[in-house]
């Protein structure tokens, strides 16, 4: 693989630097000379109005910014990324998740597979299976029509599908409920199991290997607690076990081995391929669940909407490119102001998930501290994603975004139409919300000077307190409703905008070695937990300590 470009070796960074060194950023002084700011810095991607306005940028530094860009050779490993070169290095694997959501008449032959055709084959079957579930062909082992789903995965076979739930609820089918377990503390599958009916509930297991230490652990629980249900139920009447499993589970995983061994059919297992990274998999079979709850036809316009931000990204020219825009000026921040978080701010209640979600999709793929060559970086990568739904966020930690000491750059999301759209007597109370999502913005662009704090007659010794400096760079991003395809826009953006920034610091963002230490040293630790001496004196000080007090305090 082509080495990469080391980026601050390069004179856009040379640049850039001096820039930022010559920039006194006054957003208000720049919208005041400038009555054309808003309308050169807004941009249209598909659904999405996006204002960069509030940022701290002009045109010479966007010019600038795109210069980086293409030093690094950002848009020629998009390109490699499209046509399925192995640009996963270290794990020497294509990176097409942009392949789950194309047209079934594209042609794309990866590895001597036809991809395109591959995806749709196990597209139709999600689909078919679905239906079965929604129009009631499907039904348990007494012959109850399913009422409730639950999704058993974790990481990207969890976070993905739990925030879409959520965010689209208000198109999920009517008499069906999802529920998430991911956790493998106990208290999560004893929760979302303890009011089911299991007569009337299906499990998904979502596990590629069908070996994810949390989700098989999870799964075995959720089985027991199945079968000793219906036992208890009388539901099991002239069944055998082996029928129940086989009525009430089905699998999200290629290894059709282990799945039969669980007992679940393998006919009713949707795979994925290993050119699908977790994190990016919510559109791949790993949304069955979302395809039983929202439905084909929604699912389908949930992939168009993934599809229209691809196309958009492969094709729209540097300047007008909002992935490219939006990954190059989290690296001005990140890279030469140093911001080390980046808030996401959705005021709507149904993206409440969503900066979760983007936590992995973002720290996972770009936390990392070699570039792809294995040479060590000697910049700051990765940024510490985070984030609440407006107004709750305004009420807890604005307040260090507004007058603390560290630049937080922040996107905020909103939609025209609520999908719930409720007055408090003559108030439209979507009006009210998004009063909140516009003046915050506002108010981290310019701020509030001391003359105009003096000016409402507060205190003299007291005025200090009350100044906003302002200069706190904001990213607004907007759509007439959250629908299906504005969701799969969202995800598209940010997947590359992810993309972007870890192209420019040259990091391979597609491979999480980092996840792996922590799951083989717990394995090793379990046993001394147990009672095995042996791997109990061979854990360190520390580690002996804790595993001391938890042996003495348990019940």
């Amino acid at each position: 693989m082509k080495k990469p470009v080391v980026p601050n070796q390069t004179d856009a960074w040379l640049r850039l630097a001096q820039l930022k060194n010559e920039m006194v950023p006054d957003l208000r002084a720049w919208f005041a000379s400038d009555r054309q700011r808003v309308e050169k810095f807004t941009y249209q991607a598909g659904d999405l109005h996006i204002d960069l306005s509030k940022n701290l940028i002009n045109e010479d530094l966007i010019k600038n910014l795109l210069d980086l860009a293409e030093e690094t050779d950002v848009l020629g490993r998009r390109d490699r990324m499209f046509a399925g070169d192995h640009i996963n290095n270290t794990e020497n694997r294509a990176v097409l998740h942009t392949a789950l959501r194309r047209p079934e008449t594209d042609k794309l032959a990866v590895d001597g597979q036809e991809v395109i055709k591959d995806v749709h084959a196990t597209l139709k079957r999600v689909y078919q299976f679905a239906q079965r579930v929604r129009n009631g062909e499907w039904t348990g082992i007494s012959g109850k029509t399913i009422t409730h789903i639950v999704n058993i995965g974790i990481g990207g076979s969890d976070l993905g599908p739990v925030m879409v739930y959520e965010a689209l609820k208000p198109y999920v089918k009517e008499g069906i409920e999802c529920r998430f377990v991911s956790n493998i503390d106990p208290t999560d599958v004893a929760q979302k199991t303890a009011d089911l009916d299991p007569e009337r509930t299906l499990f998904i297991v979502a596990s590629k290997t069908f070996t994810t230490l949390e989700t098989l652990t999870n799964a075995r629980l959720a089985r027991t607690w199945l079968l000793d249900s219906l036992h208890n139920a009388g539901a099991l009447e002239g069944k055998t076990e082996n029928e129940a499993v086989a009525a009430h589970f089905v699998a999200v995983s290629t290894a059709l081995d282990k799945v039969r061994e669980f007992g679940i059919d393998p006919a009713n297992a949707f795979g994925f391929w290993d050119w699908v990274g977790g994190r990016y998999s919510v559109d791949s079979a790993i949304g069955t669940v979302l395809a039983i709850a929202l439905g084909p036809e929604n699912f389908t316009d949930f992939l168009a909407g993934f599809n229209l931000m691809d196309t958009h990204f492969a094709t729209a020219p540097a300047e007008e490119n909002i992935p490219l825009l939006m990954g190059m000026l989290n690296i001005w921040y990140v890279n030469f102001f140093q911001a080390a978080s980046h808030a996401v701010l959705p005021y709507a209640q149904q993206l409440h998930r969503f900066p979760a979600y983007l936590q992995q999709l973002t720290m996972e793929s770009n936390g990392k501290s070699v570039r792809w060559d294995g040479e060590a970086v000697d910049y700051q990568t990765g940024e510490i994603f985070w984030g609440e739904p407006g107004t709750n966020g305004q009420h807890a930690f604005y307040q260090l975004i507004h007058q603390g000491t560290q630049l937080v750059p922040a996107d905020f999301i909103a939609f025209a139409n609520p999908a719930y759209p409720l007055k408090d007597g003559e108030k439209d109370v979507h009006e009210l919300f998004l009063a909140n999502f516009f003046a915050q913005t506002k108010a981290l662009a310019f701020g509030k000077t001391a003359e105009e704090v003096r000016a409402e007659g507060t205190p003299e010794e007291i005025v200090p307190a009350r100044v906003f400096t302002g200069n706190k760079p904001s990213t607004s991003i907007m759509a007439p409703a959250l629908t299906p395809s504005v969701m799969g826009q969202l995800i598209a953006l940010y997947e590359h905008i992810t993309f972007v920034e870890g192209a420019v610091w040259g990091v391979n963002s597609y491979d999480q070695w980092g996840v792996e230490l922590g799951k083989q040293l717990a394995l090793q630790i379990y046993p001394a937990i147990t009672g095995d001496e042996t791997a109990y004196d061979a854990q360190d000080d520390s580690t002996r300590s804790l595993i001391s007090y938890y042996r003495s305090h348990r019940d």
